[in-house]
């Protein structure tokens, strides 16, 4: 009997999924840097000019940028994403661009102290976009 309920112990303990604990990450989020790499070039984001927020709930996000002192380069997307443990994956559904519209775009994603980071590679071939990106923000709210 005791043998019987070892094995079954064992069992249990071996069938049970270690699954990854999300990361919090709703909230308003300010970016700080962002920098992209395509082909052998780096581009940092200049964000002196510029405001970038990030917002996500429980199971949407919506970014806003916006020049500084005016309304001009405004462009603003939002969609749902998945997360899975450090496994962050958006689903842009509403844009102006209908090349990057309804695409899925995965990344990783980490917490330092107040700050999400997030990293990952962006290819869509219609809208020839092959490049690796990392943003960071801070939490504003």
């Amino acid at each position: 009997m005791k043998k019987s309920l070892l094995i079954i112990s064992v069992l249990i303990c071996l069938s049970c999924k270690n699954t990854p604990e999300n990361i919090p990450i709703s909230g308003t989020w300010k970016m700080v840097y962002a920098e992209i790499i395509e082909n052998d070039t780096i581009q940092i984001k200049d964000l002196q000019h510029t405001e970038f927020i990030k917002i996500i709930n429980d199971s949407h996000f919506a970014f806003f940028n916006q020049n500084i002192n005016s309304n001009a380069h405004f462009y603003s997307g939002a969609g749902s994403y998945v997360l899975n443990g450090r496994d962050y994956e958006e689903v842009l559904s509403y844009t102006n661009s209908e090349a990057i519209k309804n695409q899925t775009f995965s990344f990783k994603i980490q917490m330092k102290g107040d700050t999400l980071i997030q990293t990952g590679i962006e290819k869509i071939e219609a809208a020839g976009i092959n490049r690796t990106i990392t943003e960071k923000y801070i939490k504003i709210n």
